[in-house]
């Protein structure tokens, strides 16, 4: 019996990964009843981090990736390196953002999402878990295989019935299949006839009697 590993069932990865993309959603629909859709350069707080429309948006869409990828195992992985590499590159420009970087080469781009400084930890905590999330073990089971059974191996002599093949018998070794030569017998001649006729006895009811002498030879009766 042969044993092999095989991934068991729903994974914890994707149980996280649907979590999270609920908790997404939840954000930025909260966010977006906060800062409503109207005013894209307005920005409102949940929570004591600093939101606006484009914000919420970013989430919800996230939330919906996330939903969407934990379907598999490998998508929920996936996904866990998406939100460490985007959520890592945010906590970084949101460090420039702030000020805590003198230097900002996106210093230009103003800062479209309205973040904080409880926005940059947040999005640092978002790195981290995505890359949990990117090198979470799957849970596996040992499956043991059953090993195949051998038919026995069976005569060519015959074919079980039972499988509608056709029968196939062996020819006996001590038997000639070569052609055989007929049997010929010496045909008697005319007077051997009438000797075998004349010596040939015969019973007592066969007899028949001689209309002159009303005799019958004994010697012709078979007792």
């Amino acid at each position: 019996m042969t044993h092999r590993i095989k991934v068991a069932g729903l994974q914890p990865v994707q149980l996280l990964a649907g979590l999270a993309g609920i908790a997404f959603i939840v954000f930025g629909v909260v966010g977006f009843t906060r800062t409503g859709v109207g005013d894209w350069a307005a920005n409102s707080f949940v929570l004591g981090f600093s939101v606006n429309p484009l914000h919420n948006t970013v989430f919800v869409a996230v939330g919906v990736l996330g939903l969407l990828m934990a379907l598999g195992s490998g998508l929920s992985r996936l996904y866990g390196w998406l939100l460490f590499a985007g959520f890592a590159a945010l906590f970084v420009w949101d460090l420039m953002i702030t000020g805590i970087l003198a230097q900002n080469p996106a210093e230009q781009y103003g800062n479209p999402l309205a973040v904080n400084a409880n926005d940059n930890w947040l999005h640092l905590g978002l790195a981290v878990f995505g890359l949990l999330l990117a090198v979470m073990p799957a849970r596996r089971k040992l499956v043991e295989d059953e090993e195949p059974v051998v038919p026995e191996p069976r005569s060519e002599a015959f074919r079980d019935e039972r499988d509608g093949s056709p029968r196939v018998e062996q020819m006996d070794p001590t038997v000639s299949t070569g052609p055989t030569a007929p049997i010929t017998e010496p045909i008697p001649t005319g007077s051997a006839r009438k000797d075998a006729a004349r010596t040939e006895p015969i019973t007592q009811e066969q007899a028949v009697v001689d209309p002159k002498t009303e005799r019958v030879s004994k010697d012709k009766i078979k007792h």
